[in-house]
């Protein structure tokens, strides 16, 4: 049994250097992942200040029905369709990179949620710190930005984290456009093969790997926030 698991490990990884497919892939994984993940919150960021102004202001009217129809595709859709649609409909007569493809629908899709996260936090803080802002001399976007939004981001960080975690995988279906992810990496060597078992689970080992050290850096940061609130 330990000859046949040797000659299977060879075989899969070893043998032509096929564990590079499994490299490669992480890297296109993380970069694509990363760059989501900021275009996420920047887009998200923008969304849930907009819809919560209109909301508590009656202000950006127009701006707000934009976002709700935004909110209702993203949401509505699934994400992988949304990557087959930029890569194969919008960019279709383009020679764009995949990555890029990749990091602008992934991006997208994760500001949709993280627009709502953020939203969420914001209306959940009591209508009396906006009172104390203003009583400070602060405007609302002073109130917003110096009181508002550093007990959002506290009250939101365990949901924002679980957010990017599902983005992480989510990226797992960039296949469908040929890019070499991490997936992708593990599908190539089981084609070339013919076994599936070394190739998937070392894929799935990664994944989780890299879900239980991210849930670690939120609860050290979560711990943290905590710490500054006494």
């Amino acid at each position: 049994m330990w000859e046949n698991f040797k000659r299977a490990l060879y075989l899969n990884f070893i043998e032509k250097e096929r564990w590079r497919y499994i490299t490669d892939g992480l890297k296109v994984t993380l970069t694509v992942t990363f760059f989501a993940v900021l275009i996420g919150i920047v887009l998200g960021f923008l969304i849930a200040m907009i819809r919560s102004t209109y909301e508590k202001t009656g202000k950006l009217k127009i701006l707000n029905v934009l976002c709700s129809i935004y909110l209702t595709v993203i949401r509505g859709t699934p994400v992988v369709v949304q990557l087959l649609i930029i890569y194969f409909v919008i960019f279709g007569s383009f020679n764009i990179n995949k990555v890029i493809a990749a990091v602008l629908a992934f991006g997208i899709n994760s500001g949709a949620y993280v627009a709502e996260i953020f939203r969420s936090g914001i209306m959940s803080i009591d209508a009396g710190q906006f009172e104390a802002g203003r009583s400070l001399g602060f405007n609302y976007s002073q109130t917003m930005w110096y009181i508002i939004m550093p007990q959002a981001f506290k009250n939101v960080l365990p949901t924002l984290g679980n957010e990017f975690i599902v983005l992480l995988k989510e990226t797992s279906v960039a296949g469908y456009i040929a890019l070499q992810d991490l997936t992708k990496g593990g599908d190539i060597i089981r084609s070339r093969t013919y076994n599936a078992f070394l190739p998937l689970m070392a894929v799935a080992v990664i994944y989780l790997v890299m879900v239980m050290v991210f849930s670690y850096f939120v609860k050290c940061l979560e711990r943290r926030l905590r710490k500054s609130e006494r």
